[in-house]
């Protein structure tokens, strides 16, 4: 996170004292908003973690979710190379846009963010109606039965690729990923968690 220092040799003369803020999912990476920020706004944000603006319309300051609820916890803020614009990465609570959508820029979302979606997708299908969906009905099959599909999308994933179909390796990967995708939604695990050990192991 910034510090008061870094806050003041930010370059707010180049930008007339208000720099342009980039606000993206610190999970998916999708972008949620474009927003600006005085010095005080930048203050503000540092001080409660919560995604503070300067609107330009009302001159004033507004932390986004204000009247919402749909706030912006920041995870962290990163200056670019010319330190006129910010990086905001924030933990959404509720969609972003007014309009009700996950970002201001949608439909527009990264092959990762879909990943993210489908993760969060998955894990809402864990207490439905076994009836309702194919994941649901695996989650009540139980562990064992998870693990299985996941050993089993394996060995067909590696089958494929020994006989060279890239199609059909293609399918197989696919669900493999589905699967084990479930399977660590089934033990409370997600892909961060995941993500965070491969970034341990490769420092």
């Amino acid at each position: 996170m910034l510090t008061t220092e870094q806050c003041n040799q930010l370059a707010w003369e180049k930008v007339d004292e208000l720099m342009p803020v980039v606000v993206q999912h610190a999970t998916s990476g999708d972008v949620l908003m474009l927003g600006y920020m005085n010095r005080e706004a930048l203050q503000a944000t540092l001080e409660s973690r919560k995604v503070t603006f300067f609107s330009r319309t009302k001159q004033r300051l507004w932390t986004k979710g204000e009247t919402s609820g749909n706030f912006l916890n920041v995870v962290d803020i990163y200056p670019d190379c010319d330190s006129d614009t910010l990086l905001a990465l924030v933990q959404p609570v509720g969609p972003t846009c007014h309009n009700g959508t996950e970002s201001c820029f949608a439909p527009a979302q990264s092959d990762w963010g879909f990943l993210f979606e489908l993760e969060t997708l998955l894990k809402s299908r864990k207490t439905a109606d076994p009836k309702s969906s194919y994941t649901a009905s695996l989650y009540a099959s139980g562990t064992k039965r998870i693990a299985q599909k996941v050993g089993e999308e394996g060995v067909e994933t590696a089958l494929a690729a020994t006989v060279n179909d890239r199609a059909e390796l293609t399918n197989e990967a696919a669900d493999l990923i589905y699967h084990l995708l479930v399977l660590l939604q089934d033990q409370d695990l997600d892909l961060s968690t995941i993500i965070q050990r491969l970034k341990d192991r490769h420092q």
